[in-house]
């Protein structure tokens, strides 16, 4: 184990006292746990349980969670096909500390990688609405691309500064999720430069950060909605200090409690000298010695305003769709919702947030493909959110040659007509090919590609 700064080890003493802190010591000695959720908009967990030769024990607070006990899943065709989602299984609870509507208009702040977007898409139905942001450009490319792997519909990715969320919002999110940027002491177990980087400084200039991100999430909020606040660091100041202060400041708001679910997984949020919340206890800790993953806090905040009254976010928008786009969807798809295509920033996307207006998105729907002359040149998210509705389907087992030729960009045999067709495993799309008289020309995208 990498030592510990000497600064933050008094710190954890003073908060869990000596005994508890030697068993938090204790846990470093024992390897980061594993876990990943199953992708539902793909599979159902009860299917994908009876196929996975890797799905093995439950995470008892996330119903789509699975501890791992595998190496290097990443590469294994279940996760090409986006069938599931690699997380620690202390950062699934968060998500599920509410009880999340399946109409509901959802906020996911500072969401990349992608892990906690991932599973409240999951929670909700076809009129749910998730936006994805997340401030940092590089970071916002690799949300994006989770949520194309996954297959989503009715979701936006936006690179925005908080503040412009909430100029662009104000008062639309049923809920918003602020997974707060953190001094990550909850993963010092896994990520030794997270040690490197921390001091007290820091943990200061991220409890102040903090601070500011819910400021805008307030604002964004409808009333009567719901903020989970939640960080991967245990200081108290970054935590229940950073609720308490929302709390003085906002009084319409108030902390309520977990779902049982997670409370029994959890330990009670710390009181401290000067807490004006009198049920602070009702925040929850997830430490690595109590709970088999990586540090977390969350806290859920509800603005106890009347309800704002129900909007629809309807996916119709007026768009003059060329022709082009029409004969594409109709050769290729076997059904689509002709309300459901659109433009956006000038391309032709399905099942897109009429909520997000033009030129605020990094991504918004799915993306249908790319116009060129006579023709549309599809894009990968194309194929993997709508690929159970394409004409011509190819299933390979998860474990054949012909797959591994696919994931390394080979072009392989196949009996389909021609045309534009999906490349499937277990009925879940793992990308598209364009076939012609016996041969599928592989158009999974280089960079998803395995290395040979």
């Amino acid at each position: 184990m990498k030592e510990l700064p000497s600064a933050f080890t008094e710190r954890m003493k003073k908060l869990l006292g000596n005994e508890e802190f030697d068993r938090y010591i204790a846990s470093f000695n024992e390897n980061a746990v594993k876990a990943f959720r199953v992708n539902t908009e793909k599979i159902s967990v009860d299917d994908f349980a009876k196929i996975a030769p890797f799905a093995s024990e439950r995470i008892p607070y996330a119903e789509t969670g699975f501890y791992l006990d595998v190496e290097k899943i990443g590469n294994h065709p279940f996760h090409h096909a986006g069938m599931i989602y690699v997380q620690d299984p202390g950062a699934m609870a968060p998500a599920e500390c509410l009880e999340i509507q399946p109409d509901w208009c959802i906020l996911d702040m500072c969401a990349a990688p992608g892990g906690k977007s991932s599973q409240l898409r999951n929670k909700l139905g076809e009129d749910g609405v998730l936006i994805s942001n997340e401030i940092v450009r590089s970071r916002c490319k690799i949300l994006t691309g989770n949520i194309e792997r996954l297959g989503f519909r009715n979701t936006a990715t936006t690179c925005l500064d908080p503040a412009r969320i909430a100029q662009i919002f104000p008062e639309t999110f049923d809920m918003i999720m602020v997974d707060a940027p953190c001094s990550g002491e909850g993963m010092f177990r896994k990520d030794t430069i997270a040690i490197d980087e921390w001091s007290e400084e820091n943990v200061l200039h991220c409890a102040q950060r903090q601070q500011d991100i819910l400021e805008h999430a307030a604002t964004a909020l409808k009333p009567g909605g719901y903020i989970v606040y939640s960080t991967c660091t245990f200081s108290l100041e970054e935590n229940e200090m950073t609720v308490d202060a929302f709390l003085q400041v906002h009084t319409d708001f108030e902390l309520i409690p977990v779902r049982d679910v997670v409370r029994q997984h959890t330990s009670d949020g710390i009181f401290f000298d000067g807490c004006a919340c009198k049920n602070i206890n009702e925040a929850r800790r997830f430490y690595p010695h109590k709970s088999r993953g990586e540090g977390q806090f969350m806290a859920v905040l509800h603005d106890t305003r009347e309800c704002a009254p129900k909007t629809t976010y309807s996916n119709a928008k007026t768009a003059k769709i060329d022709r082009v786009v029409t004969d594409f969807l109709k050769d290729t798809l076997a059904e689509f919702d002709q309300t459901l295509v659109t433009m956006y920033n000038g391309n032709p996307v399905y099942a897109a947030p009429a909520m997000v207006p033009e030129r605020v998105a990094f991504a918004c729907g799915v993306t249908i493909g790319e116009v060129r002359k006579n023709y549309i040149q599809p894009h990968h998210q194309f194929f993997m959110a709508l690929g159970k509705q394409f004409k011509r389907q190819i299933e390979l087992s998860p474990d054949s040659e012909a797959m591994e030729k696919y994931l390394h960009g080979e072009e392989i045999a196949v009996d389909c007509d021609n045309g534009w067709a999906v490349i499937t495993t277990c009925g879940c799309t793992v990308g598209g090919a364009k076939v012609t008289n016996g041969r599928a020309k592989n158009h999974y995208p280089k960079g998803l590609r395995k290395l040979k």
